[in-house]
């Protein structure tokens, strides 16, 4: 009996270890984001997480882009996720795409921003990539004061869209470095010529890059307060009609 109980032990202490390394081997989104190499080169890896799907995750990268991996780091999957649920397809890809927008924009200091509001507290607040050498950019700009008139807050950013050794990223570094950036931007968009030096410590370079990461292609690119990003020129009312915003 006694040699039947040490039989049974010991089976039950190699289960036990048995068990205690595949927890221990168990793949988590921390170790696939330092597994993850191509041609033994290490992946720029800005996040990995997990998926409603057994052992695929969602990689994001420093570039912007976005795949799904295999818990080994041995297959991937480029496209968006999708869930197929009561009401319909989800695009859940989007969705985590839209809320590190939010997330990213959120940390942009307010004295790096050019900011239009109205006189009452505002009941949205969009963000814009804008370019004041883009025609559909001057347009958007002419319904700010309808929209700030709707309690929508307009925050623009600098996005130079022939690049960074462009005419027009010398202009809008004029404009952060003005005494007066909002006055500034209004003047360039309707064609005037800024007298003032583009010298100043501005934030043109980062907020370029950080609209590349973000997926902005050209301009104007409102982002909405989820995150969801709107390509071109959008009419004021049917704008605040997006934000959920009647008068």
């Amino acid at each position: 009996m006694i040699r039947g109980f040490k039989a049974l032990t010991c089976a039950l202490l190699t289960t036990l270890t048995l068990t205690s390394s595949l927890v221990l081997a168990a793949p988590t989104a921390e170790t696939l984001a330092e597994r993850l190499a191509v041609n033994g080169e290490p992946m720029p890896v800005e996040s990995v997480s997990e998926t409603p799907l057994e052992n695929i995750y969602e990689v994001h990268l420093k570039s912007g882009e976005t795949f799904y991996s295999d818990a080994e780091g041995s297959h991937f999957i480029v496209g968006d996720l999708f869930a197929n649920g009561e009401n319909g397809l989800v695009n859940l890809t989007q969705q985590a795409r839209n809320a590190e927008r939010a997330e990213r924009l959120a940390q942009v200091p307010d004295d790096q921003l050019i900011t239009f509001r109205g006189n009452e507290a505002p009941q949205a607040t969009i963000q814009v990539f804008t370019d004041v050498t883009c025609p559909y950019c001057r347009k958007f700009h002419e319904e700010v004061p309808r929209l700030n008139e709707m309690g929508v807050e307009v925050q623009y950013l600098a996005f130079p869209r022939s690049g960074l050794g462009s005419e027009g990223a010398r202009y809008l570094a004029q404009v952060w470095c003005a005494a007066n950036p909002g006055e500034a931007l209004s003047a360039a968009k309707r064609g005037e010529n800024l007298k003032n030096a583009p010298d100043c410590d501005n934030p043109v370079i980062d907020q370029y890059h950080l609209g590349l990461e973000l997926g902005v292609q050209g301009t104007p690119a409102i982002v909405l307060p989820d995150g969801r990003m709107v390509p071109g020129y959008v009419p004021a009312e049917r704008l605040a009609g997006m934000l959920g915003i009647e008068e």
